[in-house]
């Protein structure tokens, strides 16, 4: 969403951010000076013994519950703001009939395990009945052999509204800062999404890692946090960085582990690097999208309990086109033109 709210600022609209405080501090550090709006989204939690889909399945009342909360509270937001347009990430209940509303989101079909997958039909009528209330869906991934969402968008008919507008990265186009501290050979380890997942891979690459050359950087992505630098052995561990500098980590390391969230392999592509993915355990998303992206020779993948001693890490550089890049630019102004010209 702010590669979406850096474009709407640079064609002088005025930009209002609504999230829950966990996730404002991170649109804070990217994007100060805007107005911000506590507005919290669903949160699941995540059990420590069942898998992440199950979870979901168990709380789906309370989903829907939530939709309802949302949506008399975005009429009210509208009302008291003055908002002309609306642009849901992935947050059902946020359209309305009175002003213009975009939902996007990058998997129309919710993708299930292997053997629930015929269970998968049920997500998808689930997601159009909500799309088509919106006035755009937009899906940021390229049309044809250059998508990196797979059958999660491209294996079905899609709701009419629909829009590809490209890869959506908050590195696009930003130059590198002046001041360079990461030109040293290095690994880069980047930590995302919920515990207990988030520590107990921390905890592996750790014991992987403590005593490997070249050292290895860990980006706990902690936004809410001071930027603190800690140092064991071969780890440096920062609780986060800032854009520039998190871009000149990445783009200098000798190789890369992340998760594979759709966000953070959108990131990587756009700063043309390759990455070792390993999906968090339980989330068949995740688990899909790098076994896709390792099948088109993009990215490696390795499970998490397969992490070990052995694990050797993958190189950096990138094996796409910077057509991906190119095309992603061109989607998504022509997307916004449509938008805000309709």
């Amino acid at each position: 969403m702010i590669p979406l709210a850096r474009k709407l600022q640079e064609r002088n609209y005025n930009v209002i951010i609504g999230s829950g405080k966990d996730h404002q501090s991170l649109f804070r550090n990217e994007l100060p000076g805007l107005t911000y709006i506590d507005f919290p989204g669903f949160n699941p939690g995540y059990s420590r013994f069942l898998p992440q889909y199950i979870s979901l399945l168990l709380k789906t009342p309370l989903l829907f519950y939530h939709i309802l909360a949302e949506h008399r509270k975005v009429k009210r937001i509208i009302n008291n703001n003055k908002i002309d347009i609306i642009i849901s990430d992935n947050r059902f209940g946020l359209w309305s009939r009175r002003i213009k509303s975009v939902y996007v989101t990058h998997q129309i079909v919710i993708p299930f395990p292997g053997s629930l997958r015929f269970l998968e039909w049920t997500g998808v009528l689930f997601h159009r009945f909500f799309i088509k209330k919106y006035s755009f869906c937009f899906i940021p991934d390229l049309p044809g052999d250059l998508n990196i969402s797979g059958r999660l968008t491209h294996s079905i008919r899609l709701p009419r509204n629909t829009k590809f507008i490209g890869l959506l990265s908050r590195f696009a186009d930003r130059p590198h800062s002046i001041e360079n501290k990461f030109r040293f050979p290095h690994n880069t380890v980047i930590l995302s999404g919920p515990e207990p997942q988030r520590g107990i891979l921390r905890r592996k690459l750790i014991e992987i890692l403590n005593n490997r050359e070249p050292p290895s950087v860990f980006l706990e992505g902690k936004p809410g946090s001071s930027v603190e630098i800690s140092k064991s052995e071969n780890i440096i561990s920062y609780n986060h960085l800032p854009a520039d500098e998190m871009q000149d980590m990445i783009t200098e390391s000798t190789s890369i582990v992340a998760r594979s969230g759709y966000t953070s392999v959108m990131e990587l592509i756009s700063l043309n690097c390759s990455a070792l993915l390993i999906p968090t355990p339980g989330q068949p998303e995740q688990e899909y999208l790098a076994e896709y992206l390792s099948a088109k020779g993009w990215f490696s993948t390795l499970s998490q309990s397969r992490l070990n001693e052995s694990t050797i890490l993958t190189s950096g550089k990138a094996p796409w086109t910077k057509e991906i890049i190119d095309e992603s630019r061109i989607l998504l102004e022509k997307a916004l033109d449509e938008l805000l010209n309709k």
